[in-house]
C-alpha cells in the first residue's frame, strides 16, 4: 500500500508515549541529581547555569532551579565586582607595558550575565506565557540591573498582549515596566482603551483601568471612584461593552466598581461609631483596625484635652475597641474626639448622661443632576433587557446596584426583590445574594436608626425574618439594647456585637 501514511494502533501509540515518557524522566532525574550535587559542592558556575536550562526549556515551573540560577547570578556578580577591583590596578601594569587590546570591561561582561537571563525568561515564557517563576526571574533580573532597558520591557509587553490580550501576568509584568519607564498614566489608559476595544471580555484591561483612573481624575469628596465628569463617561462606555454581550462578565464588574460609593482607599482608620460616659467609652471603625492601641486617642472639652489609653479589643475583627476606665464627664460642657487626620465633633445623649458620634455606612452622598440622569438611563436600559432576558443575572444584579445609586431607601424593596430572583436563577451563588440581602438591609435599618426617637440606647431590628447574619454589627456597639429574634441570637451565638451597656469598670 504505497503512498498511504501509516497510522499507529492505539496499542502501539500508548507504548511509545510511554517510552518517551520514561526516557524523560530518566533525563530529568539525571540533570536534577548532577545539579543538586553541584550545589551541594558550591559549583555555581556556567554548567550549572547550562543545567538548569535543560529542564527549563521544558517545564518553566521548577521553582528550585530558578532559585539556583539567581544564586548562580549572584555569584557571578560577586566574582566581577572583585575583577573590577582587580582592574584598575592592572591597567596602570599594561600602560606601562604598553599593551594595546585591554579585556572585556566587567560592566560588559555584567550586561551579558542580565541578558542571558533575560532570554532564559523569553524562552520560557514561549513554552508557558503564564509561568509564574519566569514572570518573577524576568522581574527580579531587571531589579538587578541599574541599566535595564524599561522602555524595551514596554515593547515587550505590547508584543506578548498581541499573542494574548487577557494574559493577567503581563498585565501584572505592565504595571512593573511602566512605573519603572516613568510611561504617563494618560498613555497607559489609551492603550487600555485600544485593549478594551478589540476585546471587551478582558478582566485584566478594566482592572488595569480601574487603578488609573482614580489617579487621572481624582473625586476631591472620595465618595467615588473618580471624579463625576469622567465616571459619566466611564459608564456610558461600560454599557455599550456590557450589553454587547450581556452573558460576559468582565464589564459588568467593572460597572460594579463604578457604581460603588467611596471606593478610594482610607489612609487612617475611619471612625463610624463613638460613645463616652462616666463608666468608660467605645469606638468601632469601618474597617478592622488591629493597630489601634498605637494610635493616639485625643479628647477635648474647651481649652481642655487628654488622651484615653488602655483600650481593649471588643470583637476579633478588631473594628471595636473599648476604653474601660471612668470619664470625668460633664453634661454642660462640649466633647470633641482627635484621632489621626480626624477630629470629630460630639453629641450630647438626650439624657444627659454622655455623648456620641455615629455616620451609618454608605450614607448618601451628592450627585449631579448630569450623572443622576445617566444612572437612570442605564436603570431604563437594565429593565428594558430585562423584558426580553429576564434570567439575566448580570443585568439582575446591575440594576438592583444602579437602584441602589440612585436613591437606596426609595429603592430599598425593590432591590431586595431583585436579590430573590437571583438566588432562583443564580442557585450556585444563593449564599452571596444573602449576604448581600443582609449588608443592604442593616444599610437601610442603621440609616433608620440614626433617625429614631431611641437612637442611640435602644436599636430594634424590624426586617430581620431571612437574616442569618449581622453585617455591621460594630455600628451597634453604641447602644445600650439589641432588640433581634432569637433565632438570630442563637445563628450569632458569641458573635453577637457588644452593646455599650456591657461595658464593666476595672477594679
Amino acid at each position: 500500500m504505497h503512498g498511504r501514511v501509516k497510522v499507529r494502533t492505539t496499542e502501539e501509540e500508548r507504548e511509545r508515549k510511554k517510552k518517551e515518557h520514561a526516557l524523560k524522566v530518566r533525563a530529568y532525574r539525571a540533570a536534577m541529581g548532577r545539579i543538586l550535587k553541584k550545589r551541594d559542592a558550591g559549583e555555581l558556575d556556567d554548567e550549572m547555569l547550562g543545567l538548569t536550562v535543560q529542564i527549563l526549556h521544558r517545564n518553566p515551573d521548577v521553582t528550585t532551579l530558578w532559585n539556583i540560577r539567581r544564586e548562580c547570578v549572584l555569584e557571578k556578580i560577586k566574582q566581577l565586582s572583585d575583577a573590577e577591583a582587580e582592574s584598575k590596578k592592572s591597567d596602570e601594569v599594561r600602560a606601562e607595558a604598553g599593551a594595546e587590546e585591554k579585556p572585556a570591561a566587567p560592566e560588559d561582561k555584567l550586561q551579558s550575565v542580565y541578558g542571558q537571563e533575560l532570554n532564559v525568561t523569553e524562552q520560557c515564557l514561549m513554552v508557558n506565557p503564564k509561568s509564574y517563576n519566569a514572570w518573577h526571574h524576568r522581574c527580579w533580573t531587571l531589579e538587578q540591573n541599574p541599566q535595564a532597558d524599561w522602555q524595551r520591557e514596554v515593547q515587550l509587553c505590547n508584543k506578548y498582549l498581541k499573542y494574548d490580550e487577557r494574559n493577567f501576568h503581563t498585565w501584572d509584568f505592565r504595571r512593573f515596566v511602566t512605573a519603572k519607564a516613568a510611561v504617563p498614566a494618560e498613555q497607559e489608559l489609551d492603550f487600555c482603551t485600544e485593549k478594551i476595544k478589540v476585546n471587551f471580555s478582558n478582566y485584566s484591561s478594566w482592572h488595569h483601568r480601574s487603578l488609573l483612573l482614580p489617579t487621572l481624575y481624582p473625586n476631591e469628596q472620595r465618595d467615588r471612584p473618580m471624579s463625576e465628569e469622567k465616571l459619566q463617561q466611564e459608564l456610558e462606555m461600560v454599557l455599550t461593552a456590557a450589553f454587547t454581550d450581556p452573558n460576559d462578565s468582565s464589564a459588568w464588574f467593572y460597572q460594579r466598581w463604578l457604581l460603588g460609593g467611596g471606593a478610594q482607599v482610607d489612609q487612617a482608620p475611619k471612625v463610624v461609631a463613638f460613645r463616652m460616659g462616666v463608666t468608660g467609652a467605645v469606638i468601632a471603625f469601618k474597617k478592622p483596625c488591629p493597630d489601634f492601641e498605637q494610635l493616639k486617642v485625643e479628647l477635648s472639652s474647651n481649652e481642655d484635652s487628654w488622651q484615653l489609653q488602655s483600650w481593649q479589643p471588643a470583637d476579633s475583627r478588631r473594628t471595636t475597641w473599648k476604653h474601660q476606665t471612668p470619664i470625668d464627664y460633664q453634661k454642660d460642657r462640649s466633647y470633641s474626639l482627635k484621632l489621626s487626620e480626624q477630629e470629630i465633633k460630639l453629641l450630647p445623649l438626650s439624657t444627659g448622661d454622655g455623648a456620641f458620634f455615629f455616620v451609618p455606612p454608605h450614607a448618601a452622598y451628592s450627585c449631579s443632576k448630569e450623572l443622576l440622569d445617566e444612572l437612570q438611563t442605564q436603570l431604563q436600559s437594565c429593565f428594558d433587557l430585562l423584558e426580553y432576558e429576564p434570567d439575566s443575572k448580570w443585568t439582575l444584579l446591575t440594576s438592583a446596584l444602579l437602584m441602589r445609586a440612585i436613591d437606596a431607601t426609595a429603592n430599598h424593596e425593590r432591590s431586595l426583590e431583585h436579590l430573590v430572583e437571583l438566588e432562583k436563577v443564580d442557585a450556585l451563588r444563593k449564599g452571596y445574594y444573602k449576604d448581600l440581602a443582609a449588608c443592604w438591609t442593616l444599610e437601610f435599618e442603621l440609616a433608620k436608626w440614626a433617625t429614631s426617637p431611641k437612637f442611640p440606647k435602644r436599636f430594634e431590628l424590624t426586617a430581620e425574618s431571612a437574616l442569618t447574619s449581622l453585617p455591621y454589627g460594630q455600628y451597634l456597639a453604641i447602644a445600650d439594647e439589641l432588640e433581634l429574634s432569637e433565632k438570630l441570637k442563637e445563628e450569632l451565638g458569641d458573635r453577637l456585637p457588644q452593646t455599650f451597656a456591657e461595658l464593666k469598670l476595672q477594679k
